[in-house]
């Protein structure tokens, strides 16, 4: 049995399950507290997977790597006092609910690669939260992408003319079919992949307590 293939599928269902109801759960809390009561009143502040279900975005998430869920509904121009800076800010909380999962899930990966016992199981265990950091980190770069209807497009409302930026949203269909060809065809998976690779070491460096403690105790 490839246990590494494995360990990648389990680790994208658990992300399925925690990563992605943090990630549109947070973009809830976030306009909520913004003055938007809207994805409240929808049931979208809530952990449970099937608030967030999309049926092909899980898929993809499973099988491909990167996945969506039901966009969190948001009233900025009616409820947000700032609505540029307020839809930006809560955009944002999305990926950085993903960065805080993958800090955690690092802090557990070291401390289950340095203590466990190298039984198969303990191993397996070990892929699985590796592959958690990365889904993590992978979620939150993919969402931070300036491009529609990604989260980093919200974030862009900050920098873009108002006008420009829902002229381009008119055509948000078309534009998130033109991305998803182009990460079908592989044209992304470098600079996703340097990307990523820094958020990691960064995230290696700031869980290096975790080595210092363990030097110190053990």
């Amino acid at each position: 049995m490839n246990w590494d293939l494995l360990a990648t599928y389990v680790a994208r269902a658990v992300a399925l399950l925690t990563a992605i109801p943090v990630h549109e759960s947070a973009h809830a809390w976030a306009s909520d507290k913004l003055g938007d009561p809207t994805a409240k009143r929808y049931g979208r502040l809530s952990l449970n997977p099937l608030r967030h279900f999309d049926f092909l975005g899980a898929l993809c998430m499973i099988f491909v790597g990167f996945g969506w869920a039901k966009p969190v509904p948001i009233a900025a121009a009616t409820n947000f006092r700032h609505p540029c800076r307020d839809m930006a800010l809560s955009a944002a909380a999305g990926p950085a609910s993903n960065l805080l999962l993958a800090f955690l899930c690092m802090i557990f990966y070291k401390l289950v690669y340095y203590l466990a016992p190298g039984t198969q199981g303990w191993i397996f265990v070990s892929a699985v939260l590796f592959q958690m950091v990365w889904t993590n980190i992978t979620l939150a770069v993919f969402n931070l992408m300036p491009v529609p209807p990604l989260d980093g497009s919200r974030i862009a409302t900050v920098f873009l003319p108002r006008g420009a930026y829902f002229g381009l949203m008119r055509y948000e269909r078309y534009i998130m079919v033109g991305l998803f060809a182009v990460l079908m065809l592989g044209w992304l998976d470098t600079p996703l992949r340097v990307a990523t690779n820094f958020v990691w070491n960064l995230l290696v460096s700031a869980t290096g307590f975790i080595e210092a403690i363990l030097r110190a105790v053990l």
